[in-house]
Order: C-alpha cells, then sequence, then structure tokens
C-alpha cells in the first residue's frame, strides 16, 4: 500500500478485481449465462452490479465498453430501481464518480457517459421484452419470479445484438423449473456461496439471529446456504412440512435405535452408507408412541471397517438399544464386520421384501400423524425424503439416508410384535 501513488490508492475502492470474493468473479470460458447461487446477503447484488460495469465501462469514461445495451430485469419496476440501480450494492453506489450513470426515472433507463445504456424491466410485464434488444442482461431474484418462465424466455430472444451476448442471474436458489431447466444447459456457468461468505459486511446481530433461528434447517439450507432443494411433486415429505417438525429438546427415551443401509463397495463412486438415529417414546398404546429424528451420521466413500466405525460411535454416543441393519446385498458380512469393531453391539439384520417407496410409506404415515420431530443438521437426510414418493426414489444415485431411517422407525415404531406387546428378538 505504501508503495501506490494517490492516484492509485484514490482508485483502489473501485477495482472490484481486486476485493472480490470468489462466487463474485465471473467464470472464464465461452458460456452464455452465469448463475450466481447465494444465500441471503452473500453479495449477490454486488456481484451483479460489477458485472454490469465491466460491460459498459472503457478504460477511460468517454471510451466505449464490451456492451451498449442493457437489460435490468427484476421482480417489479420498483426492486429495479430500489436494489439493482440505487441500492446500498447497485449499480450507482458501486460505480466511480467519473463513470457514474444518471437514472432518467420517467424512460427507466440507466444513462453513462460514454452513451451505454440499461433499461428496467419488470418480470410482472414480460410483454414489455417483445422489441428490445441487447447485448448484456442482468436478471436479480429469477427463482421468486410468479411469471418466470415466460419473461426469461422473452428476454432470450432480446439479446441479439454485439458477437457474444450474455447475462447474469442473481438468485438465491428455488425448486423451481425456469432455474433448474436453466442450470442443466450446457452454456450455463455457476458460482455459489453461503450467507457466511459475506459476513464481514453483515451486521452481527443478524448473522446470530438468522444462524440460532435458521441453523440445521432445510429453510437454512436454501436461504442461508443458497443450496437448491428439489422437492418432487407427490412425495412424502416436503420442505414446508419439514421445517415445522424441527425441535431442539427432546425427552427421555424408551428405546434408541440406529438405522443402517450399508454401502456394498468403497471409493469414490460407491454409495453412501446411511446412518440414522431414532429415539422413541414407547410408553402405552403403540398409537400414542411418539420419534425423535437425533442425527444422520451417513459416511460416504467409506471401507467397510469405517462405516462400521461411524455406526459404533453412533451407537455409544447416543446409548442406542439396537443396530438394525438391510442384509440383502451385504449378507452376513455385515454383521461380522461390524462385530469387528463392536463385538458388544446389539444388531438385527432385516431382508427387504419391499420396493423401497412401499416400505417407506408406513414411516411417512407417522409423519402425517404428527408422531415424528427432527433434530437440527439432518439437512442431507431431509433433501432425500424430499425425492421419495410412492413410485420410489426420484434422484441421484441411492436413497441410503432415508433408507437408514426407514429401517430406524420400523425397528423402533414399527415393529408388529411389539407393537403387540410381545418380546423383540436381539441378535448377540
Amino acid at each position: 500500500m505504501e508503495g501506490l501513488s494517490d492516484n492509485a490508492l484514490g482508485a483502489l475502492p473501485w477495482l472490484f478485481d481486486f476485493w472480490a470474493l470468489p462466487h463474485q468473479v465471473a467464470p472464464e470460458g465461452d458460456w452464455r449465462t452465469w448463475v450466481i447461487l447465494g444465500g441471503r446477503g452473500a453479495g449477490k447484488t454486488r456481484a451483479g452490479s460489477e458485472w454490469v460495469r465491466a460491460q459498459v465501462e472503457g478504460s477511460r469514461p468517454l471510451m466505449p465498453g464490451r456492451a451498449r445495451r442493457v437489460a435490468l430485469v427484476g421482480e417489479t419496476y420498483e426492486q429495479v430501481r430500489d436494489v439493482m440501480i440505487e441500492g446500498e450494492s447497485g449499480i450507482l453506489a458501486c460505480t466511480p464518480p467519473d463513470r457514474r450513470p444518471r437514472w432518467v426515472a420517467g424512460q427507466r433507463k440507466l444513462v453513462w457517459p460514454n452513451g451505454a445504456e440499461a433499461q428496467a424491466f419488470s418480470a410482472h410485464d414480460p410483454e414489455a421484452l417483445r422489441g428490445p434488444q441487447f447485448d448484456a442482461a442482468w436478471v436479480d431474484e429469477l427463482a421468486k419470479w410468479k411469471r418466470g418462465q415466460e419473461t426469461w424466455d422473452n428476454l432470450q430472444f432480446c439479446l441479439r445484438l454485439g458477437t457474444d451476448p450474455r447475462a447474469v442471474v442473481t438468485t438465491t436458489p428455488r425448486n423451481v423449473e425456469v432455474l433448474k431447466e436453466l442450470l442443466g444447459r450446457a452454456s450455463t456457468v455457476s458460482t455459489h456461496a453461503p450467507t457466511d461468505a459475506n459476513r464481514a459486511h453483515l451486521a452481527r446481530p443478524f448473522l446470530e439471529e438468522v444462524r440460532a433461528k435458521y441453523a440445521g434447517t432445510r429453510l437454512g439450507r436454501q436461504e442461508l446456504d443458497g443450496v437448491l432443494l428439489e422437492d418432487m411433486e407427490g412425495a412424502f415429505w416436503t420442505t414446508a412440512a419439514l421445517d415445522a417438525l424441527r425441535v431442539d429438546a427432546v425427552p427421555e427415551f424408551d428405546r434408541v435405535v440406529v438405522g443402517v443401509d450399508p454401502a456394498v463397495s468403497s471409493g469414490g463412486a460407491s454409495d453412501e452408507t446411511g446412518i440414522v438415529v431414532v429415539g422413541a417414546v414407547t410408553q402405552g398404546p403403540p398409537a400414542t408412541w411418539r420419534a425423535w429424528v437425533l442425527a444422520d451420521a451417513s459416511v460416504s466413500a467409506a471401507s467397510p471397517t469405517e462405516w462400521a466405525a461411524a455406526v459404533a460411535a453412533a451407537y455409544a454416543n447416543f446409548g442406542a438399544d439396537r443396530v438394525v441393519a438391510e442384509g440383502n446385498q451385504g449378507g452376513e458380512m455385515i454383521e461380522a464386520v461390524l462385530r469387528q469393531v463392536a463385538p458388544f453391539v446389539s444388531y438385527r439384520k432385516v431382508t427387504a421384501r419391499q420396493a423401497k417407496g412401499a416400505r417407506a410409506e408406513p414411516v411417512a404415515a407417522l409423519y402425517e400423524q404428527g408422531r415424528v420431530r427432527h433434530r437440527r443438521g439432518l439437512g442431507r437426510l431431509e433433501d432425500q425424503m424430499c425425492r421419495m414418493g410412492p413410485g420410489g426414489y426420484q434422484g441421484r444415485g441411492s436413497p441410503d439416508r432415508v433408507d437408514a431411517l426407514v429401517w430406524a422407525m420400523w425397528d423402533a415404531m414399527l415393529d408388529p410384535a411389539r407393537a403387540r406387546g410381545g418380546p423383540t428378538v436381539r441378535v448377540l
């Protein structure tokens, strides 16, 4: 810093490449759309403003940049003005005085000293995008637009000026088709960051409050971690329903079960070993029993000895009464491996005779009856739950975590012998 001239020091605050976080830097390569996914306050608006600056500004204030006509598209005209243009991270605040554009409110336009223009559009009025043409566009919060697909489609026909028209999309992810389809295109690149990545620029009370309330919840994964959560139509569970089950305090349990769905292979391409801990209160008639999902201790790409150690650790940490594991593929090997690590674990092997969806349906019924609660920190398990329905699992890979949950719930809450008041077999 001491070696910089006064001019260089004066320019430094406006050199975004120097200050930018990794997710705010445009990827290299031949792409048409850059999608910036992030949690609330992750710096998405600043990244969009600075990208527009980089397109329209030349090396000097009056010199042309790469783009001359830019579309600024938000949910409403007011949000374009108040967030994208005049906001604390908007275009006007990010631009140095000698290059700052002027806002022509009557025409809903920004006009730069070098003649470049940016025009505001509302997603509530997609027909306004019929006719204009642009060589760049910034789209903000695409995932929450009510007419997102129609507006996005109309915008694509407008991006026809110049030799390489491009768009940047800044949004907190939501499970909407327009965003999922866009992310699936070969011409799309994306960057991602949670809220916490930008913590240096956020009020500490805000971070403390949202972490306390939403950390470890599915809503928190979407709004704070910026993760796209894909609820399947017709799934047994939904994001809203699972978030309504969240608890911090748990009672004393009559029974704790560790459900396991072992991976049959290890290494980078293998499935996960699902390990889920369930506690149950089983006093009184079976219809009054209640369950709490306490932990997801699943492991990926683990050897049999490694996942067996994770099972043994969960068993010990939660004072479990039983480990129940599916033995369709591993057979007696599963028990043998577990015994090597934890010889005194109470173990029961179960055999799947129904399809995954059919096995999960009675467990889903327990949730519908309000008899199950969730602790925090079960995000990846809940992601799989929201992709499981009567027809099975509609997601990538195998639903190892859901399978482990189902086995634990069956043993803790649905075992026919226990429901009749009879003994259960403890395989030692």
